[in-house]
């Protein structure tokens, strides 16, 4: 597998709120995930340059879901694709398409993972190293074990269950560091 993945930020949740933000590279695909609320824009913006990309080389933007912890700095990428749980949004064009094993790249694709909301995605990355899932479906490697704030807590234990049942090597949670999944 040719995908390698990076986090840019580590989210956070408590007085403040921060989400985590993720770079995917995959051949010509440079993805970030959920490019929302952070304490100052550079903290998405350096780790980019960092990497050795500028902002109009992200080719695509993934939000986990519609809220503004994951999504407020998206437009920090002009030239990317934007993808949700529906549809691809490029410039002035929509394009319906159901996320559901939508491919962004040969070791990229999307998951339909509700709960949190209704129209919850996660993003799988195959990596040398497994399988990698951005994710809502936790909040950091310590749970919630039930997510106060889900709209469909059987759908959200339902997600998790399918999820982990693919076996990934390392899940990126919606506010917190990676964590790696026992067994």
């Amino acid at each position: 597998m040719t995908a390698t993945v990076h986090i840019l930020t580590c989210g956070y949740a408590g007085d403040r709120v921060a989400g985590t933000v993720t770079l995917i590279q995959d051949g010509d695909l440079v993805a970030v995930v959920d490019p929302g609320m952070v304490a100052d824009r550079r903290l998405i913006l350096d780790p980019v340059a960092e990497l050795g990309f500028g902002v109009e080389d992200v080719t695509d933007v993934v939000f986990s879901h519609h809220h503004p912890d994951h999504t407020l700095n998206a437009a920090l990428f002009p030239a990317a694709r934007f993808h949700d749980h529906w549809a691809i949004y490029s410039g002035d064009r929509w394009d319906s398409r159901d996320a559901e094993g939508f491919e962004l790249s040969p070791s990229v694709r999307l998951m339909k993972a509700p709960g949190h909301t209704a129209q919850d995605i996660a993003t799988l990355v195959e990596t040398a190293d497994g399988l990698v899932a951005a994710t809502h479906l936790w909040w950091h490697a310590d749970g919630p074990e039930e997510d106060p704030l889900a709209e469909d807590p059987t759908a959200l234990r339902a997600s998790r269950e399918r999820l982990l049942a693919l076996r990934p090597s390392l899940i990126i949670p919606g506010h917190g560091a990676p964590f790696a999944v026992d067994g």
